[in-house]
């Protein structure tokens, strides 16, 4: 089986037995795949710190389907920035997960692997921030195929007016005649996330206060409608940086 070369994130890690480790990994190349890292845990020389959760690597494995086998890896970035601030931390972790819980395996996405890559350099220089998290998050279910129909009716079709739109169970957005009942979502809230889907720069969506939180609602809502489990990192992203920005 013939070695490849890819560059990757690195979405989380595990230990097994004595001294390997199995690793999720998001490629340029391939997209989400796992690999094998045999005696990562005592080799300095082939691994080091390149399989810590998300670095950034370029790595020699064998690919195939199920679990490839790393070879060896070498750190293109380990985020300094990121691991010397605990919210930091708590988005980078959060960011990862979301990728991996809801990515198919073995698809190259290159855009979202740009993405991620702006959003960590993004924390990195030491901005963290709520309005950059949302950005991610809309992007990413763009990208996947999952964003929620955020200027029309995704019933009927008719532009949504100045009150905003009805969010429905797994984040579908409505206007007041395909639905009687509903959590509001303002205008200034789809406004919100609209210009964040027209910029692939962070930092250049300012929210007023309430379209962020109500933003924020109906993208955990429209996340969670697309996994199958709950998100582990939430919960320490919530503890780190308290309720507002989670």
């Amino acid at each position: 089986m013939p070695l490849e070369k890819l560059q990757a994130f690195v979405l989380s890690n595990s230990d097994y037995g004595d001294s390997d480790r199995i690793v999720s990994l998001f490629t340029l190349e391939h997209g989400r795949l796992k690999g094998f890292a045999r005696g990562a845990r005592n080799s300095r020389k082939r691994f080091g710190p390149a399989l810590e959760t998300f670095a950034r690597i370029d790595l020699q494995l064998n690919h195939k389907e199920g679990l490839s086998s790393l070879r060896s890896a070498d750190v293109i970035t380990l985020y300094p920035g990121i691991r010397g601030i605990l919210g930091a931390i708590a988005h980078g972790l959060y960011a990862c997960e979301l990728v991996e819980s809801l990515t198919p395996e073995g698809h190259p996405l290159p855009r979202l692997y740009r993405l991620l890559a702006t959003y960590l350099e993004r924390l990195d220089s030491g901005h963290v921030d709520d309005a950059d998290r949302r950005l991610f998050e809309i992007n990413l279910l763009n990208i996947l195929g999952y964003r929620p129909s955020l200027q029309e009716c995704s019933r009927c079709g008719a532009a949504f007016d100045a009150r905003g739109a009805l969010m429905q169970h797994g984040g579908e957005l409505v206007c007041r005649f395909c639905a009687a009942t509903g959590r509001q979502i303002p205008l200034s809230a789809l406004q919100g996330l609209n210009s964040c889907l027209a910029t692939g720069r962070f930092g250049r969506v300012a929210f007023e206060q309430e379209g962020l939180q109500q933003a924020g609602i109906l993208l955990d809502e429209s996340l969670s409608s697309h996994a199958s489990r709950k998100f582990r990192s939430l919960e320490f992203l919530q503890q780190t940086c308290g309720d507002a920005m989670a």
